[in-house]
């Protein structure tokens, strides 16, 4: 798919943007264009736009210190898109060998008309995944084959054909949605406008629960809910074994949001919900009520898409503490019982899950700079660019009107003492986690905007063409 809609920004996000003066300036994510600030002055003045932006700075107390990293463990489930409930997945043992074991296709890839946004999960010796036109399939996690395929889609919307394909809706939609596994069963979230339920060992479907709005994030189920959140900041409660709805709650809507699927975080009796308007809220998962609320935005003056605030990684919760980055550029260390702010927020935007693992927290930004930050007092080790040497130009004529593309990033994830991340460019990369070196890559065959998922010692990794790639 191409890699400027892959990453565009969802309905709302136009109107904002009309007023920018360059094609380049519209593009999402700074792609596409040089990121050097720009500025006009009258002679003899000079106006430094940097002025105005908090930076990051490693911490000359923390220079040439080492960091603790825990040893890996064996992944023998990962049943949600973060791997567990709480999206906290330190060290697992996986891809040692760091080879291509086996690809397979999935379904439908991206398109004009579809995407590919769904995580990939695992459990009972089964890979499951969810393609571009609302396909569940389950496969062997050894050897790729198919156990079985299910098409979640309504059928009115099935015998449809629309803008986008989304069913004739002009409020579009059909696209998305994620999956996560519990209790002998896989759920499953869409775009078009349900929540089903399947049998694990069977494909068939259980249960199916219309709602009234898209749903474009994968579910996290805990204990006997499952939880989603749709396109107009709702956080449902569903019950696993019939499929009413429990309770919900709606944040404050924002209709101007990014094609990047986030799930809820749940530890205990609290859901952690993220929503565009960058809130994080903390909720009782058995009742829906509201704990704490925090808001996770900055305005910059040198980029206007730094008013997009949603909060497209998933919520972090680990040893007590709430891990969360939004768009707009804050990174927050948040206290579960309180939500009040563990050190001072980072100024780092992003639309992955930050990984805390050890004694440190690494986040990859919007702009592709790996940062490691420690957890205890918020301090910088150090960053990496890790779009080093991946910078190109593209498009235009004889030099003219060409574009400069940096590859978008994806994870990271902490697998057999690497730090492991995949990117638009087809790449899945490995660097050091001490130093940041890159240490090895694969090519996949596409782009990828999907970070990997560790299954009983392999990575699991989904392109946006529909390819499933095991790496042992």
């Amino acid at each position: 798919m191409n890699r400027v809609l892959k990453v565009a920004l969802l309905s709302g996000l136009a109107v904002s943007l009309a007023s920018c003066s360059t094609v380049q300036g519209m593009l999402p994510f700074g792609l596409g264009r040089d990121n050097t600030p720009q500025a006009t002055a009258s002679e003899g003045q000079r106006i430094s736009v940097l002025e105005f932006e908090q930076a990051l700075v490693p911490s000359a107390a923390l220079s040439g210190r080492d960091f603790f990293i825990p040893g890996p463990q064996a992944a023998t489930a990962w049943t949600q898109p973060g791997g567990n409930a709480e999206n906290a997945v330190e060290h697992v043992i996986a891809a040692a060998e760091f080879t291509v074991a086996w690809r397979r296709g999935i379904g439908a890839g991206s398109s004009r008309t579809r995407q590919v946004m769904a995580p990939v999960v695992a459990d009972n010796g089964r890979v499951f995944v969810l393609d571009g036109e609302a396909t569940v399939s389950a496969l062997d996690a050894g050897t790729g084959a198919q156990a079985w395929r299910t098409n979640i889609k309504p059928a009115e919307d099935s015998r449809r054909t629309g803008f986008l394909g989304m069913g004739g809706r002009s409020d579009g939609g059909g696209f998305g949605g994620g999956v996560a596994v519990g209790g002998g069963k896989v759920f499953v979230s869409s775009g078009y406008r349900t929540v089903t339920a399947i049998d694990q060992a069977s494909g068939a479907v259980i249960w199916t629960t219309p709602v009234d709005v898209p749903i474009h994030s994968a579910p996290t189920v805990s204990g006997s809910r499952v939880f989603v959140v749709d396109v107009e900041n709702q956080i449902q409660a569903f019950d696993t074994a019939t499929g009413r709805q429990d309770w919900s709650y709606r944040g404050i809507p924002e209709p101007a949001r990014l094609m990047r699927a986030t799930s809820p975080a749940v530890t205990g009796d609290t859901v952690i919900a993220p929503f565009s308007s960058g809130e994080v809220v903390a909720l009782r998962a058995s009742t829906g009520q509201s704990l704490w609320q925090q808001v996770l935005s900055r305005t910059s003056r040198t980029s206007a898409l730094s008013e997009i605030r949603d909060i497209a990684g998933r919520p972090v919760i680990s040893r007590g503490v709430v891990y969360a980055v939004s768009h707009s550029g804050v990174l927050s260390a948040m206290d579960i019982r309180s939500g009040q702010p563990k050190w001072a927020p980072l100024p780092i935007a992003g639309v992955n899950a930050p990984l805390p693992v050890g004694d440190v927290i690494y986040v990859v930004s919007k702009d592709g700079e790996l940062t490691v930050i420690n957890r205890d007092t918020g301090q910088i080790y150090w960053t990496r660019n890790l779009n080093e040497g991946r910078v190109r130009q593209e498009g235009g004529m004889f030099g003219f009107f060409d574009r400069t593309v940096r590859p978008v990033w994806s994870g990271p994830l902490m697998a057999s003492n690497r730090l492991v991340l995949t990117n638009s460019d087809g790449e899945l990369v490995a660097f050091d986690p001490k130093t940041g070196a890159q240490t090895a890559s694969i090519r996949l065959g596409g782009p990828v905007y999907i970070a990997p998922a560790a299954y009983n010692g392999a990575l699991y990794v989904l392109t946006d063409k529909g390819d499933l790639v095991s790496i042992r």
